[in-house]
């Protein structure tokens, strides 16, 4: 059965990986709570950026308002007792400001697992391991003691809440591209993160939000990131990315035009597509930050 959801409030984030001192990732996460924006969140590398745990607590440590999320965590990188025992640690220590985002790893995943002597199974397998994952990481959130033996995963007896700690609602945010990922996070996730290609048109992201909403439970909120605002672009896509000729061809990962017109295009694409919360890499912040001001919480 597949369901329709309501209206969602807008929410946005900022993603960003790493910055050179200890002030500096302080200052940028004021930054972005200072702009309006309700996330700050961060890929998960071995190579490249910040610990994803120790940074978004340091981040969360200097606001008020601001979650942070992992966007997204690989799951083959830990065993999920220890990624349910830092989410719980990091939720309590924030306030409830944690989302824990999952993947089962990208398509170019094979030298990051490498660097910690794994292997990289192919993608059946790892979004298998994913699911069981979910599954062990939402029961130890909940509270429960748990001791499983299943084809990936084995754990006796583990518990995670610190002693006096409430169960913990940590948000669940899954990642995923292709119609059988896209169908667990509408099945397993508060947060469904759409990895389709920036230059992707509606009718490509509409078919990709069908997987998602053919689960029999509510829909979740429904995540996209943008990849230009206006005319600013990342650095890596200089040169290579024209937004005004993606815009006119109806790319849902680009806006242009004033902070106005950028708005009312975000209105069209939530009420078409039903998207609501969206993210943009810490380059395009400022940019977008106008935007965010019109739009954040409506």
């Amino acid at each position: 059965m597949t369901t329709t959801p309501e209206t969602r409030p807008f929410r946005f984030g900022v993603v960003a990986a790493q910055a050179p001192t200890g002030a500096a990732w302080s200052d940028l996460a004021h930054r972005v709570e200072s702009a309006g924006y309700d996330t700050l969140v961060m890929p998960d590398n071995v190579s490249f950026g910040h610990a994803v745990f120790p940074a978004l607590a340091a981040a969360a440590a200097v606001t008020t308002r601001l979650h942070v999320g992992t966007y997204v965590l690989a799951n083959d990188f830990r065993h999920p007792v220890q990624v349910a025992k830092e989410s719980a640690t990091l939720s309590v220590l924030s306030g409830g400001r944690f989302e824990l985002g999952l993947g089962a790893g990208r398509p170019d995943s094979a030298r990051e697992n490498a660097m910690l002597g794994l292997g990289f199974d192919p993608p059946g397998v790892r979004v298998d391991r994913l699911v069981e994952s979910i599954g062990i990481i939402k029961r130890l959130l909940a509270g429960e003691t748990v001791t499983v033996d299943g084809p990936h995963h084995r754990a006796v007896e583990a518990s995670v809440l610190p002693y006096g700690t409430e169960p913990q609602q940590v948000p669940i945010l899954v990642a995923g591209g292709g119609p059988r990922m896209l169908r667990i996070a509408g099945e397993q996730a508060d947060i469904a993160a759409l990895g389709i290609p920036f230059s992707a048109e509606e009718p490509e992201a509409l078919a990709a939000i069908d997987h998602v909403r053919s689960a029999d439970r509510p829909a979740p909120e429904l995540n996209m990131n943008l990849m230009a605002v206006g005319e600013t672009v990342p650095r890596y896509l200089a040169g290579r990315l024209d937004p005004a000729a993606l815009a006119a061809k109806g790319a849902v990962g680009v806006v242009t035009g004033s902070a106005e017109e950028m708005a009312d295009q975000l209105r069209e694409r939530r009420e078409r597509l039903g998207v609501s919360y969206v993210l943009v890499g810490d380059e395009l912040m400022e940019a977008f930050a106008p935007v965010v001001g019109l739009l954040a919480g409506s």
